[in-house]
C-alpha cells in the first residue's frame, strides 16, 4: 500500500540540493497511465521487456558539481531518506458529520534503533501517539484472541497523512512538486531531463525512483538504466482492496470481560476480508455519539481475483466488491448474512501495487554509472520502518557517492544483481514485535529489515 511522501533533513545529503517530484495520486505514482494498443504488429509484453533489459547503459562520464541537486521521483514510503504516509493515506468526508478513515497504513512498530530514535522524536513533536487499543486475531465466526506484543504499536496523531503533512520540512534546499506525473527519463550532456508529458520539470545530476509497479516500469523502460530496469521488473506486487465504511451505531464486535473490544483484527478464513479497524476509537477514543468509522482490507487473493485498473474502476465492480467484503464482515463477526447495519457512507480504494511479495534484501539500489537509484520498502519488507531505512541508506550512499566526485564508480554499486526472495507477513503488512498466534504463510529467506550497509543519518 503504497506507501507516502516524505523528504530526507537537508543534513543528510551534504553539499545536494534536493529536488523531490512526487505524484500527488495515492495509487501508483510517477507516470500518467496510459492505454496500450492492443493487436501492434510486432509488440508483445515479452518483447518489451527484453528490449527494456537490453538497453544500451548510460555512463555519465562528467565530473560531480560541488552543488549537485537529486531528483526523487514518488510519492511512496521511502522518499528520500525520510518517509511518510501517502498524502492521501488519511481521508477525511464530511457530508454534515466529519469522517475519518486511515485507508493505507493502519499502524507502524519500531524494532531498529535508528527508526526508534524518529520515532521517538515524532513522539515528542506530537505527530505520533502510541496506539493501546485491543488488537488481535478474528477468526470466521466471531472468535478474537488477542495478539501479544513485545514493542510499541504507534499511529499518526489524528491519522497518517497528519503525520506526512507535518514532516514535510520547510527548506530552500527542497523542492515539492504535486501533482506532478513523471511520464519520461533523459539523459542529457551529464544531467537527468525530466518530462511531464513533453513538459520539462527540470534538469538533475542524480535521480532516485521512489515508487514501484506499472508506472515505475514504464518510466525506467527505455531510460539507459538495464540493471535497475532489471530488479525492478522482478518485483512482484499483491493487490488489495480497501473499503471505508461508517456506521451510524457501534458494530457488534464480539467481546468479554477479559479481552474487552477490540480496535484492530487481523481476519482469517474470511476470503474477502484480511483487517478490520475501528478509526473512530483508534484515532478519538474520548469521542461518544459519533458514527463510527471502520477500514477494511480485503485478502491478497481476493484482490488477485478481482483486479481491475484502479484509475478506473467500474461502478458493477465498486458495488461487488463492496458486497463481498460487507458479507466478510457478517462471516467474520458471526452474523448472519445480510444482518449487518447499513452504513452511512462507503468507498472503495483498489491498491493494485500493494506490498511487496518479493525482496532483495538490500537497503537501496544505486547505479553509480547512471547515476540513478531506487528505495522502498520493498527492498527488505513491507513496513513504514523498511521504507525510510532504505531512504536513509540512499540518501547517504548517494551523499558518499558526491563527496567522492564520483572518481571511483564501481566501489558504489549496489543491490543491482541480487535476487529476489518470497517475504514473510500479514496481507496489509511486516509488523516486527506484533506476534501471530498462528504461522504465516512463508517464510523470508532475508532479514525482515536488513542492517544497512550505510549508516542512516536519523
Amino acid at each position: 500500500m503504497p506507501p507516502s511522501p516524505l523528504v530526507v533533513p537537508a543534513t543528510a545529503l551534504p553539499a545536494a540540493r534536493l529536488a523531490r517530484v512526487m505524484a500527488a495520486s495515492s495509487g501508483s505514482g510517477g507516470a500518467a497511465p496510459r492505454r496500450v494498443r492492443r493487436g501492434k504488429p510486432g509488440f508483445s509484453r515479452r518483447s518489451a521487456i527484453k528490449k527494456s533489459f537490453h538497453q544500451e547503459q548510460v555512463v555519465f562520464s562528467t565530473p560531480v558539481p560541488a552543488d549537485p541537486t537529486v531528483a526523487v521521483i514518488g510519492g511512496g514510503a521511502s522518499g528520500l531518506a525520510c518517509a511518510s504516509a501517502p498524502s492521501s493515506s488519511t481521508r477525511f468526508v464530511d457530508g454534515g458529520e466529519h469522517l475519518v478513515f486511515d485507508h493505507a497504513a493502519q499502524l507502524f512498530t519500531a524494532s531498529d534503533e535508528r527508526f526508534q530514535r524518529l520515532v521517538d522524536e515524532w513522539l515528542d513533536r506530537g505527530l505520533v501517539r502510541e496506539w493501546s487499543g485491543l488488537i488481535g486475531e478474528l477468526e470466521a465466526g466471531g472468535r478474537f484472541s488477542p495478539m501479544p506484543s513485545s514493542t510499541p504499536r504507534y499511529i499518526g496523531v489524528n491519522g497518517m497523512r497528519s503525520l506526512a503533512d507535518a514532516m514535510l520540512p520547510e527548506t530552500d534546499m527542497i523542492k515539492v512538486a504535486r501533482p506532478c506525473w513523471i511520464s519520461k527519463l533523459e539523459p542529457f550532456n551529464g544531467l537527468w531531463r525530466l518530462f511531464e508529458n513533453e513538459k520539462p520539470r527540470g534538469e538533475y545530476d542524480a535521480i532516485v525512483i521512489a515508487h514501484n509497479g506499472k508506472c515505475a516500469n514504464r518510466l525506467l523502460s527505455t531510460s539507459g538504466l538495464p540493471l535497475l530496469t532489471r530488479q525492478m521488473k522482478r518485483l512482484q506486487l499483491s493487490s488489495v482492496w480497501a473499503l471505508l465504511a461508517a456506521f451510524e451505531d457501534p458494530l457488534p464486535i464480539p467481546h468479554n470481560d477479559s479481552h474487552g473490544v477490540f480496535e484492530g483484527a487481523f481476519v482469517r478464513d474470511v476470503d474477502s476480508l484480511s483487517w478490520m479497524g475501528n478509526n473512530t476509537r483508534k484515532l478519538f477514543p474520548m469521542q461518544m455519539g459519533t458514527p463510527e468509522c471502520w477500514t477494511f482490507f480485503s485478502t491478497a487473493a481476493y484482490g488477485k481475483r478481482n483486479k481491475v485498473p484502479q484509475e478506473n474502476i467500474p461502478k458493477i465492480t465498486a458495488e461487488k466488491v463492496e458486497e463481498d467484503m460487507l458479507g466478510g464482515v457478517d462471516h467474520a463477526l458471526g452474523l448472519s448474512k445480510g444482518s449487518l447495519q447499513q452504513p452511512i457512507y462507503t468507498r472503495v480504494q483498489l491498491w493494485g501495487a500493494a506490498l511487496p511479495m518479493n525482496t532483495p534484501g538490500v537497503p537501496c539500489i544505486f547505479d553509480p554509472l547512471g547515476r540513478a537509484g531506487i528505495c522502498g520498502d520493498w527492498l527488505t519488507g513491507s513496513s513504514i520502518e523498511a521504507a525510510i531505512l532504505s531512504g536513509t541508506s540512499l540518501a547517504n550512499h548517494i551523499a558518499n557517492y558526491f563527496v567522492s566526485h564520483g572518481e571511483r564508480p564501481e566501489e558504489f554499486a549496489i543491490g543491482l544483481h541480487e535476487n529476489l526472495n518470497q517475504v514473510e507477513g500479514h496481507d496489509i503488512g511486516q509488523f516486527p514485535g506484533i506476534d501471530s498466534q498462528k504461522p504465516q504463510v512463508a517464510q523470508a529467506q532475508k532479514p525482515l529489515v536488513a542492517q544497512a550497509q550505510l549508516t542512516p543519518s536519523i
